[in-house]
């Protein structure tokens, strides 16, 4: 059996900290999903000024990565039991988070229910996509 590995996040301005959580979280199984989040949901994360690029144009760099397997554009307003249900259809083996994720408790929440591991892959010094923005005067 393969095994599966579920990801979730914005992943907006793509730049090398999300490439090397992804590339990192690959090398945990054989098949990679990204659960990417809505433009209505990142608006009401993030601000007004957000997304920068909208979820058709996020999923096609995604996507454009060789080692992203599929993506799953979240409906909006997602709430925990979404997210529980998402798991649960997915049925991932692997659950990689980056060290320090706000909802870490939630996720192994998750993940218990459905046999899988969480895996936290360390954090790397690289600018975010808030601080790509404000360098470049989009926020």
């Amino acid at each position: 059996m393969k095994k599966k590995v579920l990801v979730g996040g914005c992943f907006d301005i793509l730049h090398y900290g999300h490439v090397y959580f992804l590339k990192h979280a690959k090398a945990l199984g054989d098949r990679l999903v990204v659960a990417l989040e809505s433009d209505k949901n990142i608006k009401r994360l993030k601000g007004q000024g957000r997304p920068i690029h909208n979820q058709n144009k996020r999923r096609e760099m995604l996507e454009s990565l060789h080692f992203v397997d599929e993506v799953i554009i979240l409906p909006d307003e997602m709430k925990d039991k979404d997210y529980r249900q998402l798991v649960k259809n997915v049925k991932p083996q692997i659950i990689a988070v980056t060290t320090g994720d706000p909802i870490l408790k939630k996720k192994q929440k998750q993940a218990k229910s459905i046999g899988a591991q969480i895996i936290e892959i360390p954090k790397i010094k690289a600018p975010s996509t808030s601080q790509i923005a404000r360098l470049l005067k989009i926020e």
